[in-house]
C-alpha cells in the first residue's frame, strides 16, 4: 500500500518499517545553474519526501544582498560576507564584533523578522502544512556557533570559547533567547519537526575540546530538543566534519535525525553506537565521492553506507548535496544504487 511521504519519513525516524528509504536531496545553485538537466530528471525519478511552508518571517532593514551571489552580503544579524562566486556562500573578513566587551551595544537578534501577528502566522503555516502531503520542517535554522564565528571571526571564536568567560556567555544567552522564541512559535504549530546546526568537526577531530561543547552548547541543542519533542515535533541536526566525539550525547539529547559527513568518520563504530538509535540522515560524501569521474566510486559509496545503516526497519535516508563539481553521471549512478539496494532486501 503506497504512503504518503509524511508517513515515510515518520516510520523512518522512528524505525517502523517504511516502505522505502525516504529522499531529502539538496542542491546549490551550482546545480541549478549548470546541470538542470540533471535536476529535472531527479525530481522526475526520485522526488523529494521534505517540504517548507511559505515563508512567515518578516524582512530585516539589516540584511543586504544574496547570501550566493558574488560581491557583499549582510545577514540579519548585520554580519557582513564577501562572495567570490555566484555558487558558495562567502565568508566574514570583518567582523563586527572585534572587542568583546562590546557586544552588548553590537550583538542585537533580529527580533524584528519574527511574524508581528502570531495566530496570522501560524494559519498560513497549518494551511500550507494541510495541503502538502510532505514531511515539513520549519523555516528555522539555529546555528549559535557559527552566528558567533560570524560575530567575532574564526580566529577570534575559537580563542574566546578556549578560555570562554562571561561576556561570550552573555553573547550565547542572547542569541539562545531569540532561537529559543523561533522554536516556541514553530512548536506552536503542525510542522513535522524543527532543525538546527553548527558545523563542529575538522577533517580528523573535533573543534573545540569535547568536554566544553559539553558544558556550553549540549545544553542549548537540548533545549531545542526539548520544547520540539514536548510538542510532539522530530528534530534534525546538520554538522560538517569529524564529530565521532559527540554522537553519543546528540543521541542522548534527543536528536531524531542527524546529517553528518561519514565518510570522514569510522563508519563501523557509529554502527556499533549510533544504529536504530538516531536516523543516519545522509549523507554521500560531497568531497570526493560525487565528483568522481567514474561513477563506479559513487555506486561502491553506497554500498559502503548500506553495509553499515541500511535497515528495512529504518533509520537511514537517501541524501546528499548537489554543489559545486558534482558529475551528473556519479550523481545518478547513486541513486540508481540506492534503487537496488532496497529492491535486494
Amino acid at each position: 500500500m503506497a504512503r504518503t511521504s509524511r508517513e515515510i519519513v515518520r516510520k523512518s525516524l522512528t524505525f517502523d518499517y517504511p516502505e522505502r528509504m525516504p529522499r531529502d536531496l539538496w542542491a546549490l545553485p551550482w546545480a541549478s545553474n549548470h546541470i538542470p538537466e540533471t535536476l529535472a530528471e531527479i525530481a522526475f525519478r526520485w522526488p523529494g519526501d521534505m517540504g517548507w511552508v511559505r515563508n512567515v518571517y518578516r524582512p530585516s532593514k539589516r540584511e543586504r544582498g544574496k547570501p550566493h551571489a558574488r560581491g557583499r552580503y549582510t545577514d540579519t544579524w548585520g554580519c557582513v560576507f564577501e562572495n567570490l562566486s555566484n555558487d558558495s556562500i562567502g565568508e566574514v573578513k570583518h567582523p563586527i564584533l572585534t572587542n568583546l566587551s562590546d557586544w552588548k551595544a553590537v550583538v542585537q537578534p533580529p527580533w524584528e523578522t519574527l511574524p508581528e501577528n502570531i495566530d496570522k502566522a501560524r494559519d498560513s503555516v497549518n494551511r500550507d502544512y494541510a495541503a502538502s502531503d510532505k514531511f515539513i520542517r520549519a523555516n528555522m535554522n539555529p546555528r549559535p556557533w557559527e552566528q558567533y564565528q560570524f560575530l567575532r571571526g574564526t580566529e577570534s571564536a575559537m580563542m574566546d570559547v578556549m578560555d570562554y568567560d562571561h561576556d561570550m556567555l552573555g553573547i550565547l544567552k542572547r542569541m539562545h533567547e531569540f532561537y529559543m522564541a523561533e522554536c516556541e512559535f514553530w512548536c506552536s504549530t503542525d510542522v513535522d519537526a524543527i532543525g538546527f546546526m553548527d558545523d563542529w568537526g575538522s577533517q580528523r577531530q573535533l573543534l573545540i575540546p569535547p568536554a566544553i561543547w559539553r558544558e556550553i552548547f549540549k545544553p542549548m541543542y537540548k533545549d531545542y530538543c526539548d520544547m520540539a519533542h514536548a510538542a510532539g515535533k522530530f528534530t534534525f541536526m546538520h554538522s560538517d566534519g569529524f564529530i565521532s566525539e559527540i554522537f553519543d550525547d546528540l543521541i542522548e539529547i534527543g536528536v531524531d535525525a542527524i546529517n553528518s559527513q561519514l565518510f570522514c568518520m569510522d563508519m563501523a563504530d557509529l554502527e556499533k553506537r549510533a544504529k536504530g538509535k538516531i536516523a543516519f540522515w545522509g549523507e554521500i560524501d560531497r568531497q570526493h565521492v560525487l565528483p568522481a569521474k567514474d561513477p563506479e566510486v559513487g555506486r561502491k559509496a553506497v554500498r559502503e553506507v548500506a553495509s553499515h545503516f541500511y535497515d528495512r526497519s529504518g533509520g537511514c535516508f537517501v541524501q546528499f548535496e548537489i554543489g559545486l563539481g558534482c558529475n551528473p553521471e556519479t550523481v545518478l549512478a547513486v541513486l540508481e544504487e540506492w534503487d537496488t539496494v532496497q529492491n535486494e532486501n
